[in-house]
């Protein structure tokens, strides 16, 4: 179910594109972007994030279990917690949408998630004043503290790495001085939701980023 509707709201961020580009036509060299602003330019940013992730943690699904010498489960040990995370990119508009490149750390605060590392592509469209909706496809690494899988042969794998997927939206307003995400430097507002892997887990982020 989470596959499905992750996948239809990255279909709805492609078929708004071309909907919203029409509406927003100009004659060359005088196009903006939805907020008025200039609809090509170059837009670094960084921010900060924080969240929860969820793997899975089933039999032969997800991360696998973590178990004891014995084979028993390790009931005491958390594939969850909160994170703290940072992030940094470019984003490169193209009138009415844009596409860019970003990437991420993550330092686990609760459970047994230790670090994550990441990077992504994004894509999406612009929308009112600053606003932008995507989605995003990476790779993702993520390390777990002292996590030992005795079921794979291997005691000491705590060290993971597959695809990575999300949704997600960016927004500001103009009382603290946005006008854009190619004019002038300012806050956004970013609310997002990742999966690891063949959805194997649940990570919704909520943050600051500020753009250059």
């Amino acid at each position: 179910m989470l596959k499905l509707k992750l996948a239809a709201a990255a279909l709805a961020v492609f078929a708004a594109a071309p909907a919203v580009a029409q509406d927003t036509a100009a004659p060359a060299g005088t196009e903006t972007a939805p907020d008025g602003t200039k609809a090509f330019g170059i837009e670094p940013y960084v921010g900060v994030m924080g969240g929860w992730e969820q793997f899975d943690n089933e039999p032969n699904h997800g991360i696998p279990r973590a178990l004891n010498a014995n084979g028993s489960l390790r009931n005491n040990y958390r594939l969850a917690g909160a994170l703290v995370q940072g992030v940094a990119g470019v984003n490169v508009p193209l009138g009415p949408v844009f596409v860019g490149v970003e990437g991420s750390v993550a330092k686990g605060v609760s459970g047994n998630i230790d670090w994550e590392y990441g990077a992504a592509g994004r894509f999406g469209v612009r929308a009112g004043d600053s606003g932008m909706f995507y989605g995003k496809v990476g790779y993702q690494w993520v390390d777990f503290d002292h996590y030992s899988t005795y079921s794979t042969g291997n005691r000491n794998k705590k060290n993971y790495n597959d695809m990575t997927y999300g949704i997600g939206t960016e927004f500001g307003p103009k009382d603290i001085g946005l006008k854009g995400i190619t004019g002038n430097a300012g806050f956004r507002i970013r609310a997002e939701v990742n999966t690891y892997g063949d959805f194997h887990s649940f990570r919704p982020m909520m943050g600051v980023i500020t753009h250059f």
